[in-house]
C-alpha cells in the first residue's frame, strides 16, 4: 500500500536555511551560535528557523549549561525517507510494466 509523503514535512525542508540547517545537524549536535557560524544566517533569523524545525518534530533540544544544543531526529527523517522510497518504487514498477491510462 502506497503512503502519502507528508507535505508539511516537505515544504518545511523546501526552504534552504532549514535544509542547511538539517544537513548540520545531521553531523552533530549544534548550538545557535555554531549554526550562526556555520550558515551565516543572523541569530533572531535563525532562532525563528530553528522554531519551525522543531514545532515541525524535525529538531530536538537539549539543554547543556547556558546553552541549547539542537539535534536531528532521525526517525522523523527515516519516515519521510520511506514514503519517498515507496513513490520511487511505484515509479520504477509503472515505468517498468508501461502502463498508461486511456491510450
Amino acid at each position: 500500500m502506497l503512503t502519502s509523503v507528508d507535505s508539511d514535512i516537505l515544504k518545511v525542508l523546501a526552504d534552504p536555511l532549514r535544509l542547511k540547517i538539517v544537513t548540520l545537524l545531521a553531523r552533530e549536535a549544534l548550538c545557535t551560535t555554531h549554526l550562526v557560524e556555520e550558515t551565516g544566517a543572523r541569530q533572531t533569523n535563525l532562532s525563528n528557523h530553528l522554531k519551525v524545525l522543531r514545532e515541525a518534530g524535525l529538531v530536538d533540544t537539549e539543554p547543556c549549561g547556558r546553552w541549547t544544543y539542537y539535534r536531528l531526529r532521525p526517525g522523523a527523517l527515516s519516515a519521510l525517507a520511506g514514503e519517498l522510497g515507496a513513490l520511487a518504487a511505484a515509479a520504477r514498477e509503472t515505468a517498468d510494466s508501461g502502463r498508461k491510462r486511456g491510450c
